[in-house]
């Protein structure tokens, strides 16, 4: 998921006497030369009120400035888009340290505040989309070329989703909808991330997980195991650990650790946004938001999740039959009397795999050290886009964080910059993300800094986090890698629908031999070389159990539809929940609360969850301009030019359409979920 943001030069600790001065720097950012490198500044918690006050002042006397415009101005393209240009830039510049310090600040103070902040900013950004006097200026000008045209079309589909165009009533309505909409999501997340249980574990419990699991992992005084929720603690242990009801416990602590919280703000969420919808006359919050996507209406939604369901359901029990037989056999117990439950599926489907393939997940760790794949990517990435990565001392909020500036290849010029925050730790977000933190703008010669977090094992990875850090790397890439006029067209800010796609392209590369195998070269002791044997059990791994993970993906996202359909305000989140898992071949597990730590609802992809899918669709499809040569520079460097780079300058489909040389097309990804795409 991307974070889904930025400063100046070198910024150091902020000290009170430093806010003003620092602040200068930020809000001058958009109008000087970006010759220095531009850094996150490590802001104190007791600074940030002030800063982020200083700045919400200094944003609204910039808004005034563009109100009143001279008539001379007011119907200049460029005049106007450059200053609004600047305003998104120095609204960027706070929102984006505050955002990224906010999900990975090590002081919790910090994190409080900045959430505070947050709040702030988002309420000025409602004010900002409800001005009719700004709407009118961006509604009078006359766009000079395609980029200004559409730049100018999404602007005025953001003051119409803020409602500028409502009776007064009904905008003021909206205003509070939305500024309480962003409270929920920041609390919500909160919950989560600010959720430090650990639960309890014998030795007896642990039995089948690996040594260097264990040996890492806390103890009490009586020698049981403490685990939490960060994935390196949950994912292993749900793949391997032997005792099925320890697996239980562990899985329902899981689904539950955002509630009880948690469900009533989705639940107020969930209503808030079906009144929002019914402010513009729409029937659903799905209405509503899906109308600026590629889908364009809810019924292109559900018509696609038929499509998947119709694909998956058969293939998804036919899974479930065999996990339940080779369980059977391997416990010796009467096939009648074995069932599967959902605690099982990801244990027995490792146990098939090792038996089948011969793959184990544990054991691929000494394949993929994660001081090896870190610079294996950049290495892969260097290759395909012609650029480098230059590692560089600079301040970080935490010791494990690296910094690189980005360089081009062809010019040596720095064009961007790159924070990687690899490990877990108390606080942290507890996913993998990347926040495109500071957008490019090529007008204020202003240039990119994107900032990965992961929460992996420090020896090593596993096939699957190896795909995951490729995955999040390709977020990074297409916001390091955008070259766009505006800032508001940058990098990831593309339809929520196509968001996606380049870094589920980008995931094969953690896949394939011909980029796979020049790992090893980057491991500081020597490391096993993936082999054509090795890479065919690979694959034959990945592949097996995809109705299982389609069926879920299909779960999720037919569950966000559910509801913010035009029943949504009738509509309990957990009733819901418990009907559609219900229905699954594994049924739902009583006494788990997942919508309560289902973030993606309350982080910016309500409605959209489809999207995760709809984007396979187009990455598997552009996937094939590489005609199975992944490592091949010339088409690494058209995919930079007509994707990476564009941004939001163009509608995702004409980008796709470019790229592929016609127009895109679902089989590469129906064959991937039947089993018949070619690797």
């Amino acid at each position: 998921m991307r974070k889904c943001m930025k400063p100046s030069s070198f910024f150091l600790p902020v000290t009170t006497a430093s806010v003003a001065t620092l602040l200068m720097l930020m809000l001058n950012q958009a109008a000087a030369q970006d010759a220095q490198r531009p850094l996150i500044p490590l802001l104190k918690a007791e600074d940030i009120p002030t800063l982020c006050d200083s700045t919400l002042t200094t944003l609204r006397k910039r808004v005034s400035a563009l109100e009143k415009l001279s008539p001379a101005h007011a119907k200049d393209s460029k005049k106007v888009l450059t200053e609004w240009n600047d305003l998104q830039i120095a609204f960027e510049d706070l929102q984006g340290p505050v955002d990224i310090l906010n999900n990975v600040s090590p002081d919790a103070k910090v994190r409080s505040t900045t959430e505070a902040c947050l709040i702030d900013l988002n309420k000025l950004s409602t004010e900002l989309f409800q001005n009719e006097k700004l709407y009118a200026r961006f509604k009078a000008i006359q766009p000079v070329d395609p980029v200004e045209k559409k730049l100018r079309q999404d602007i005025l589909y953001s003051f119409d989703d803020t409602g500028v165009s409502l009776a007064p009533e009904k905008r003021a309505r909206m205003k509070a909808i939305l500024d309480k909409l962003n409270e929920l999501s920041q609390e919500f997340a909160r919950n989560i991330r600010d959720n430090n249980q650990k639960l309890t574990f014998t030795p007896a419990e642990v039995q089948g997980m690996p040594e260097a699991y264990l040996a890492r992992a806390k103890r009490d005084d009586k020698g049981n195991y403490l685990l939490g929720f960060d994935y390196p603690d949950y994912k292993p242990f749900m793949e391997s650990a032997d005792n099925s009801d320890a697996r239980r416990r562990y899985q329902i602590a899981f689904a539950n650790h955002g509630t009880p919280k948690n469900l009533p703000i989705l639940k107020e969420a969930m209503d808030l946004r079906h009144e929002m919808a019914t402010l513009f006359d729409l029937p659903s919050y799905a209405d509503l938001v899906t109308r600026r996507r590629m889908v364009k209406n809810p019924q292109t939604v559900d018509k696609f999740l038929t499509e998947v369901q119709t694909a998956v359901t058969q293939l998804e029990i036919k899974e479930i039959e065999e996990l339940r037989v080779f369980k059977s056999e391997t416990l010796k117990t009467p096939l009648a009397e074995t069932r599967l439950d959902r605690w099982d599926s990801e244990y027995w489907q490792q146990k098939i795999k090792q038996s089948r393939y011969k793959v184990d997940q544990e054991a691929l760790r000494k394949y993929f050290p994660t001081d090896a794949a870190v610079p294996w990517i950049l290495s892969v990435s260097s290759t395909l886009y012609g650029v480098e990565f230059k590692r560089v001392e600079v301040p970080v909020w935490h010791p494990d964080v690296q910094y690189y500036d980005v360089i081009d290849s062809s010019s040596k010029k720095r064009i961007a910059g790159i924070y990687l925050d690899l490990f877990p730790r108390e606080g942290k977000y507890g996913h993998a993300a990347a926040w495109a933190t500071r957008g490019v703008s090529t007008l204020a010669h202003r240039t990119p800094v994107s900032t990965l977090v992961t929460n992996f094992d420090r020896n090593g990875l596993n096939s699957d986090e190896l795909e995951t850090l490729v995955h999040e790397f390709g977020h990074v890439l297409h916001g390091v890698l955008s070259n766009t006029k505006y800032v508001t067209q940058a990098g990831t800010n593309v339809e929520l629908d196509f968001v996606e796609a380049p870094s589920q392209m980008y995931e094969e590369w953690a896949r394939r031999k011909e980029s796979l195998t020049l790992l090893a070269g980057f491991c500081k002791s020597p490391c096993p070389t993936i082999d054509d044997a090795l890479l065919q059990r690979l694959t034959a791994a990945h592949n097996y159990g995809r109705g299982i993970r389609y069926a879920r993906q299909l779960l999720y996202a037919g569950y966000d539809m559910a509801i913010h359909n035009d029943k949504a305000d009738q509509e309990q989140p957990l009733a819901v929940w418990q009907k559609m898992e219900g229905a699954t071949p594994l049924g739902y597990v009583p006494g788990t609360e997942f919508p309560g730590q289902f973030g993606h609802l309350m982080g910016g992809y309500a409605a959209g969850y489809y999207g995760y899918m709809w984007s396979e669709v187009l990455a598997l499809d552009m996937l094939s301009r590489y005609n199975g040569k992944l490592m091949n520079p010339e088409v690494g460097h058209l995919y930079r030019k007509d994707i990476l780079s564009r941004g939001a300058e163009k509608p995702a489909g004409e980008m796709v359409s470019s790229f592929l040389g016609r127009e895109p097309n679902s089989k590469a990804f129906f064959d991937e979920i039947s089993g018949q795409r070619l690797h």
